[in-house]
């Protein structure tokens, strides 16, 4: 944590228009947000209301056409790609919708790979691959492959792996899209305990109100517009 300020993230007045052609989508408009660290949020919409487009600029995987970003201090539009690709190693993780995880290959290796890329060496990234997946209830799991796991288990896969280089922010699109209910509880709770226990940023995209009502504050998002900021005790 940055000792000289509360704020992990800072969009100013932030916009995103895609060109096809001649024609111009502004996906996002003038978007002011700012989240404090250990931060449980959520952002809300309807498809296409620039939630997914917010989704990957906060993850450093696009860049805004305009306004400006900042990540823990780090003024985004300054950065080059190999740079934001370091960004994205050491103080994000990702969770998604679909999993992501890598066919045929193990769940431990699978929740070492990011620990490869990190450059950490082999024997501590086998303790913590091991104590990460125990720690989301997978310790008699890390030899099965993803098709030998469950809805509910390959996303608790994918939190391991987001949390493998201990980043300060977690950032999960939809992961509760493909889980039945009871697994997007246990899901949830999950997120909810590396907020409160760990102290992580949690940022969770998605268009399903009970999804967000878990969270402490909920952005609103229509036509690429914030029509709505409210916590949780605020929200009527």
């Amino acid at each position: 944590m940055n000792p000289e300020t509360t704020e992990i993230i800072k969009l100013q007045n932030l916009d995103k228009t895609y060109r096809n052609g001649n024609i111009s989508v502004a996906a996002l408009k003038k978007v002011n947000i700012t989240i404090n660290y250990g931060e449980f949020v959520a952002i809300m919409g309807a498809s296409g209301s620039g939630k997914s487009t917010l989704m990957n600029i906060l993850g450093c995987l696009d860049r805004p056409t305009g306004g400006d970003y900042f990540l823990e201090g780090i003024d985004i539009k300054e950065k080059t790609d190999d740079q934001l690709s370091f960004i994205r190693n050491q103080k994000i993780g990702f969770v998604f919708q679909s999993f992501n995880l890598i066919p045929r290959t193990s769940a431990f290796k699978n929740v070492e790979l990011p620990m490869i890329y990190g450059k950490i060496p082999a024997r501590d990234r086998k303790d913590r691959a091991v104590a990460l997946l125990e720690s989301v209830g997978l310790g008699d799991r890390y030899e099965h492959m993803p098709n030998e796991l469950s809805g509910g288990q390959k996303q608790r896969v994918a939190i391991a792996r987001a949390l493998a280089n201990e980043p300060t922010i977690i950032l999960a699109d939809e992961p509760t899209g493909n889980l039945d209910s009871v697994s997007s509880i246990e899901i949830l709770e999950i997120f909810t305990k590396l907020n409160r226990d760990n102290g992580n940023t949690v940022i969770i995209v998605t268009h399903e109100p009970d999804i967000a009502k878990c969270t402490d504050r909920t952005i609103t998002f229509k036509d690429g517009i914030v029509v709505e900021d409210a916590r949780r005790e605020e929200a009527v």
